[in-house]
């Protein structure tokens, strides 16, 4: 056993007896539980687990990385949101377009969710969002530091969580980000106190869980490991890390054993199953239709069309409503829905996000208004940007609803 795996052993009983952070209760107060130091091959590593919405925290970042004047600070942030923390003005390179063709609108639209939500609960404290992690990054310049973003990318985070669901648990996902995004306003004290000392994420996934195992491993346990590995092999002799308290116990668990990152950063195979389907459901509607005409008439087959036509469209659209679309944008989600429903390669919310997206096209200040139109659960709908997301998500939504409820009806027009 090394030096560092010895001392890690000496502290884990220490973290797991002590929680983890749990506000503002005066300067500096209860320090050393929040305060990790560690040796590793003769390497000393300070480990600071914040709340991402605590003052103290805050407060305490900044005296531990002045007082101990590291040589490398890491973060719990991946270079994408850091770049959004520094600089608010980073949205102004996103391209919409390549979003939608990238097939990427429901990983963004699920990042700044989680991102509103966080901004909220902060807002409600009276505390930047993040202040902890940005002020890591300006007391470590102070020091002249190197700062090293040690999170996983979220798109890649967020990517390897989206491949484990399915279509039905997606939607699920999205519309409890949703009410968590409506109900922050309402939460209780405890609520709050519950939020200092876990990690957003895991905190909205509790209820998640069990049914859904693996999707937390990826959203936790997978980001616990990350977390480990690149505090464990950062530069220099002395080193602070600024994590979320959620993720203290983790990264004490995986600290003495090597991960893999490059196999965490690996996008998991596509299920062999969604090619199947893709394929499959417009081959089964044609068949259907085709069916319906031969053996049960010219009747049966025409309204068979009618119900596929018809709740494609109508259920579509209602999609593009909901986002408060273009009156343009709804009609193009009601004419893409029956043809691309029927075409796996292209998605009905797809063309109306395009369409949304020049119709109303964004400009510079709807993506420099991004993290605060987000604050608010009907700021997605006000600003241009989280907009065509929604449409695009939406429409989607009600083509595939669309598209499963007219099989069963088409069905029992076939002759028994």
């Amino acid at each position: 056993m090394t030096q560092g795996q010895k001392s890690t052993e000496q502290k884990k009983t220490q973290t797991d007896e002590t929680p983890p952070v749990s506000g503002d209760k005066g300067p500096c107060s209860d320090e050393k539980r929040d305060v990790l130091e560690l040796e590793y091959e003769g390497r000393r590593i300070v480990i600071v687990g914040t709340a991402h919405v605590s003052r103290q925290s805050t407060e305490l970042v900044t005296k531990v990385i002045t007082e101990e004047k590291p040589d490398t600070v890491c973060v719990e942030l991946c270079t994408s949101r850091m770049a959004t923390l520094t600089d608010p003005q980073a949205w102004r390179n996103m391209d919409m377009v390549q979003v939608i063709r990238q097939n990427r609108a429901y990983l963004l639209l699920s990042h700044l969710l989680l991102s509103s939500f966080q901004r909220r609960i902060a807002d409600k404290l009276g505390v930047q969002a993040g202040a902890e992690l940005l002020a890591a990054v300006e007391a470590a310049k102070t020091v002249d530091a190197f700062v090293l973003p040690s999170d996983r990318e979220i798109r890649v985070t967020l990517a390897r969580a989206w491949r484990l669901m399915g279509f039905w648990a997606k939607a699920k996902l999205l519309f409890q980000f949703l009410g968590a995004v409506a109900e922050s306003s309402e939460l209780t004290e405890e609520d709050i106190e519950a939020l200092k000392e876990k990690d957003v994420l895991e905190l909205m996934l509790d209820e998640m869980g069990q049914a859904m195992p693996a999707l937390r491993s990826v959203l936790i346990d997978e980001r616990d490991r990350y977390l480990a590995e690149k505090i464990r092999t950062a530069p220099g002799e002395k080193i602070v890390a600024v994590v979320g308290a959620g993720h203290v116990p983790g990264i004490m668990r995986y600290w003495g054993q090597p991960q893999n990152i490059t196999a965490l950063e690996v996008l998991p195979p596509r299920s062999k199953v969604l090619p199947v389907l893709k394929w499959g459901l417009p081959l089964l509607v044609v068949l259907l239709v085709a069916s319906g005409f031969v053996w049960a008439g010219k009747e049966a087959g025409t309204q068979m069309l009618a119900w596929w036509v018809g709740l494609n469209a109508v259920l579509a659209g209602i999609g593009a409503t909901a986002a408060l679309a273009h009156p343009l944008t709804i009609l193009s989600a009601m004419v893409a829905a029956p043809l691309t429903s029927a075409n796996p390669t292209i998605a009905a919310g797809w063309v109306a996000g395009l369409c949304e997206a020049w119709l109303r096209k964004p400009q510079v200040c709807d993506m420099e208004s991004i993290p605060r139109d987000i604050s608010s659960f009907s700021g997605f709908w006000k600003n241009k940007v989280t907009r065509i997301l929604l449409v695009v998500v939406l429409t989607n939504m009600g083509s595939a609803v669309g598209t499963f409820v007219a099989l069963p009806l088409m069905i029992r027009l076939l002759p028994t």
